[in-house]
């Protein structure tokens, strides 16, 4: 899988940009704030209907314009593939693939499969669990259809249910609380498919992260992630039952998935609090690399790789074990910096974009 080009109108700082891509390395160089990142964000918006910085269709659009227009084109398996992508200040975004529109996102996932790599990816180990079950999910979502539609029917159920724990705090009936009954049924029905893909994600991430961490600590430090639950899966309709009062009480679901955790450990202590920066960035490095494997064990294929400006936050080491490994796996990859020393002294870059203002100049 490749993307051969990228055509985008109105995006971000963008009046019109075309790109075509290497299937190998390509780096994107410029100064800060000329819209290098703004490149990645909208190849990831191809892939996953959003943004990787968590930014609204609006921000996407460039200021002065209402819309904004992506095309990518996109080989896999051998097949073309065009992504349109339609952004509106004040409607919702319309899709297309191969000039055919389509409804929902999940029809959009698993043509384009893409891991990215930001310094923002920290957040993942230091930032609170959200972060950290948005990983999961993303991932997840891009690897398997049966999750992605297991969980978007299990957040669907958490928001009704929400909703009616709400209306029952003003004004209960028994005829809302058989209702509740049926939403809670529907909560386990999803939350536990939703525990057992994740539990199985998890499995295999420490199946591969171990060994990539050992190698890129010398082989002093071994690091393992532990999935942690907010309810044990056969406990589930049991404690939605017993916590109904609490639930009422505070007019939210209180367990489930949508509360779940991911736990980073080096060598049996956890990352987050008692892990050093350097740690932390290694932990992530290695978090990424087993995500290229995992999409390979699954796909026979790597995913497309982003580095958004990360060259400079890695040692030379940790940042000549990356580039080896994409050279000798030939995973296409397209790198964004400032300071494109750190890359061209160390490989033979395949193509090579200066962006300056929204432009590209060579």
């Amino acid at each position: 899988m490749i993307i051969e080009s990228v055509d985008l109108k109105d995006y971000r700082n963008y009046k019109i940009l075309n790109m075509n891509f290497n299937p190998q390395i390509n780096i994107i160089y410029g100064d800060n704030a000329q819209g290098k990142t703004n490149i990645l964000e909208a190849l990831y918006v191809c892939a996953t209907s959003r943004s990787h910085k968590g930014s609204k269709d609006r921000e996407m659009i460039r200021m002065g314009s209402d819309e904004a227009h992506i095309k990518l084109n996109v080989k896999k398996n051998g097949l073309p593939y065009r992504i349109d992508m339609h952004l509106k200040k004040n409607k919702s975004k319309g899709i297309a693939v191969n000039g055919i529109p389509i409804k929902r996102a999940v029809e959009l996932f698993g043509i384009l499969n893409i891991v990215c790599f930001s310094p923002e990816d920290l957040s993942i180990i230091k930032n609170g669990p959200a972060e950290r079950r948005r990983f999961m999910d993303m991932e997840l979502s891009q690897l398997d259809k049966i999750y992605l539609s297991n969980l978007i029917n299990y957040n669907k159920v958490v928001n009704q249910r929400n909703k009616l724990l709400k209306e029952l705090s003003f004004k209960s009936s028994e005829e809302k609380l058989e209702t509740l009954d049926i939403w809670d049924l529907q909560l386990v029905k999803y939350g536990t498919e939703v525990m057992k893909r994740r539990v199985g994600f998890v499995q295999e991430l420490n199946e591969i992260i171990g060994g990539l961490h050992e190698k890129l600590s010398g082989g002093t430090e071994k690091l393992t992630i532990e999935y942690q639950p907010c309810v044990e899966e056969t406990a589930f309709l049991d404690t939605v039952t017993k916590m109904r009062e609490r639930d009422l009480r505070m007019k939210s679901t209180c367990f489930g998935p949508h509360k779940d955790d991911l736990i980073f450990f080096i060598n049996g202590s956890e990352v987050k609090k008692y892990g050093s920066q350097g740690q932390q960035r290694t932990g992530i490095l290695a978090l990424k690399l087993a995500e290229l494997e995992t999409f390979y064990r699954h796909n026979q294929e790597y995913p497309l790789l982003l580095l958004d400006d990360v060259m400079s936050e890695l040692d030379d080491k940790r940042r000549r074990y990356l580039l080896r490994i994409i050279q000798d796996n030939h995973i296409q990859t397209i790198i964004t910096g400032a300071n494109m020393e750190l890359i061209t002294n160390e490989m033979a870059q395949d193509e090579v974009f200066v962006i300056k203002e929204g432009k590209i100049i060579r």
